[in-house]
């Protein structure tokens, strides 16, 4: 195989992991692709909540013919063992020649011992095959593994101005029906969504996914450090048809027993009943095991994600209107005297049309990310 052809074949990889996003948490998506001669013989992804693995999944599509075919893996295969066999044996029982990774697993159970275990047994180990790409695709687990907590994408939609909402509070709907369609669709790749307690009272939003044909609905968290989210809200009449997550400090015991009878989940993440430390809660959520969260405001939670630099990516819905001076900013106010070069930094990754509106994600540069 060439370089091009290896770099075609891990990029088919990479587009199937992709389909694991929002179902395989706390594990990675990870795609794999084998190839007999210049067919491929077998294709797989990670299987909703972790297992079967990718690996598994392609060797069984690909049967006798993965014996001296190449395994195209976007992440280091396994070598340890959990509830099934290190897929690291598995590629060597079948009788792979060579497999491809894109990146090293950076959980400490495995972190090169996977390859070392394939290499022990000749078979033929290339690493770093668009290990940026791959590093990208599954940024929730290796923040995760590495800083304890998920990857953060902030969505906004606003006006052309960066209002949310009118002086009044008026806010349905900004955007256009093919934005709302593409925030359903964002809300399916992500683990869970998240708003804080203020914008939970004033929408009394669903925050499930819809109207795009996907059944599993994300994990649906309200940071709320006094639990004043009432049992009367449609987040809480729906939390048992669709998980519900309360990141709360003090509060009465009246209120947790009341809130876990409806079928909340309470996570414990502080002591005081005050403005929620950001980076207590995801590390709370990512001990839970989250990965990629969609955090959809509002202002407040969205200006203190900002400020604490736990923003990865900023997905920016802009519409064709104007609220002016009366409106509601979409993001709260940073401290005051932050120099200009202090604040955070984004660069454009991509931009598109939908209908009337637009779609620009931005990243945090790499200098400035926590």
């Amino acid at each position: 195989m060439s370089a091009d052809d290896d770099l075609c074949h891990m990029r088919h990889a990479l587009a199937l992991g992709q389909r694991g996003w929002g179902y395989t948490w706390p594990n990675p998506a990870v795609g794999c692709v084998i190839v007999q001669g210049s067919r491929v013989v077998g294709r797989g992804w990670t299987q909703s909540g972790g297992r079967p693995h990718a690996e598994t999944m392609a060797l069984a599509q690909a049967g006798a013919a993965a014996r001296g075919a190449t395994a195209y893996v976007t992440l280091e295969p396994c070598s340890h063992h959990g509830q099934t066999q290190p897929c690291a044996d598995a590629l060597i029982a079948s009788g792979i020649a060579r497999v491809v990774s894109a990146t090293t697993d950076p959980d400490p159970r495995v972190s090169g011992q996977g390859h070392s275990r394939l290499r022990q047994e000749g078979v033929v180990v290339t690493e770093g095959v668009a290990g940026a790409e791959a590093q990208q695709a599954n940024a929730g687990f290796f923040l995760r593994v590495r800083s304890s907590r998920p990857q953060v994408r902030l969505k906004l939609a606003t006006t052309l101005d960066g209002r949310i909402a009118t002086a009044t509070g008026a806010s349905r709907w900004i955007t256009g029906p093919q934005a709302r369609r593409t925030v359903h669709a964002l809300r399916a790749q992500s683990d869970a969504v998240m708003v804080g307690v203020g914008t939970a009272l004033a929408d009394d939003p669903d925050l499930t996914v819809r109207d795009i044909g996907v059944a599993r609905q994300p994990v649906r968290i309200v940071v709320d450090s006094g639990l004043r989210l009432p049992l009367s809200s449609r987040l809480v009449q729906s939390a048992k048809d669709g998980p519900l997550w309360l990141c709360h400090g003090a509060a009465s015991d009246r209120a947790k027993a009341a809130l876990t009878r409806a079928g909340a989940r309470l996570v414990a993440c502080g002591p005081g009943p005050g403005k929620p430390d950001l980076g207590a809660v995801l590390a709370a959520l990512a001990q839970a095991g989250l990965t990629r969260i969609l955090c959809e405001g509002g202002a407040a939670i969205a200006a203190a994600l900002l400020q604490a630099g736990l923003v990865d990516d900023l997905m920016l819905f802009s519409a064709g209107r104007i609220i002016g001076d009366g409106g509601k900013g979409a993001v709260g106010a940073l401290t005051s005297g932050n120099p200009l070069a202090g604040l955070p930094q984004f660069e454009l990754i991509d931009h598109r049309r939908l209908g009337d509106d637009l779609l620009a994600h931005w990243r945090l540069r790499a200098a400035t990310a926590g």
